[in-house]
């Protein structure tokens, strides 16, 4: 496979770039959990109903899918 020019994998990330891609995963993963946290609490109250999935009707593989014509 041929890689991009714009990529550079041979060359060492500057500590700057280090620890600004660590605070970024870090504060991100801080968000997720809080919100998680508040999801279950509002589900366990009562206050959301989780929705029941539905499947959804799909013709063709790979790239090349599309909706079905599914007539109710």
């Amino acid at each position: 496979m041929a890689e991009s020019p714009g990529r550079r994998t041979n060359q060492r990330k500057s500590p700057f770039r280090r620890i600004e891609r660590w605070g970024v995963g870090l504060i991100l993963g801080v968000v997720a959990f809080f919100l998680e946290r508040a999801v279950v609490r509002s589900i366990r109250r009562g206050e959301t109903k989780a929705k029941p999935s539905q499947p959804t009707a799909l013709k063709g593989m790979g790239s090349d899918v599309e909706p079905a014509d599914v007539d109710d």
